[in-house]
């Protein structure tokens, strides 16, 4: 039987998925550490035979104890969107310090680290420099790890990206893209990501850095047409100049102090990005599922679908 893996920062987007798919391939001894007490909530409901812990994994507590007896650890720990620049030191620089010093403190063998395609980004912003720095620390941590780089993902339990827009979509009687809406995205859908952690945590390895991107180039105007499709919805879109579209963002950040989409995201959506794609079916033997086949499962399957983590 697979042996106690910890999961920093487990009850966001890809912790959730991942719990579900341990779960089903026989891990009984899952440990999840994360801070936002509604989605920890939320996994506690789904899962009440796993180890969960609601601490904040920047601040030394109790909860370093969970790490004893661990074989690996999955590093997801991450701050995605905000305003405040030391929140993503918080939770990206700083927990990442103390989940390493973790690791060597009890000996732990393993780590995955999920870092972010935004380190080969031409963007620049709080998250894309804080992500920078997490994988720097990892890499110079002296373990074996195995560092992965998502793109934009999307799947059960989306509360930021897709999910959010999808949401969004149901309650405004127009859909709004910013310019003419053809900015490339190589969406990655969230099943496969965590299959590939799922074979690295089953075999050991591989150790290295991996980008992992959809194997499926769109523009962000098709792929909003993509979640109308498979989530159901007839809402009209409608292109609006993009000054207009960031005054809009800005507006909302003066009433919003966390805004599910800043003008810093924004920049980074239409930043012209165009991310390699490895053959990591082939490195991770695992089967990459089609957009449109991803989709459907995103927004018809009869449990999942309809949980909504909150930000």
């Amino acid at each position: 039987m697979p042996e106690k893996i910890v999961l920093p920062g487990g009850a966001g987007l890809v912790g959730q998925n991942l719990v579900v798919r341990m779960k089903a391939r026989g891990f009984d001894d899952i440990v999840v550490i994360d801070k936002h007490p509604q989605n920890v909530a939320i996994l506690r409901q789904l899962h009440p035979d796993i180890t969960v812990i609601e601490a904040d994994v920047s601040t030394p507590g109790p909860w370093q104890d969970s790490f004893a007896g661990a074989a690996a650890v999955v590093m997801l720990q991450a701050q995605i969107g905000g305003l405040d620049e030391t929140e993503f030191t918080a939770n990206n620089v700083q927990s990442t310090e103390i989940v390493l010093d973790l690791m060597h403190r009890y000996e732990i063998g393993q780590l995955i680290h999920i870092s972010s395609s935004v380190v080969n980004s031409v963007a620049d912003d709080f998250y894309t420099r804080s992500k920078t720095l997490q994988e720097e620390m990892v890499v110079a941590s002296g373990f074996d790890a195995t560092v992965l780089r998502p793109t934009l993902m999307f799947g059960w339990f989306d509360r930021k990206h897709l999910g959010w827009l999808s949401r969004f979509m149901a309650k405004v009687p127009v859909f709004p893209i910013p310019g003419h809406g053809r900015y490339m995205r190589q969406p990655l859908y969230v099943g496969d990501f965590c299959d590939i952690i799922l074979s690295v945590l089953r075999n050991g390895g591989p150790a290295g850095i991996y980008d992992i991107t959809g194997h499926e180039r769109i523009d962000y105007i098709d792929l909003i047409r993509e979640v109308r499709r498979a989530s159901q919805q007839k809402t009209p879109i409608m292109r609006i100049p993009f000054w207009l579209f960031k005054a809009l963002l800005a507006g909302w950040a003066v009433f919003d102090k966390t805004p599910p989409f800043t003008t810093q995201q924004l920049d980074a959506l239409v930043a012209p990005d165009e991310f390699d794609v490895i053959d990591w079916p082939g490195i991770f033997d695992v089967q990459a599922t089609p957009l449109a086949d991803a989709m459907d499962e995103t927004y018809r399957h009869r449990t999942y679908s309809n949980v909504v983590l909150e930000f």
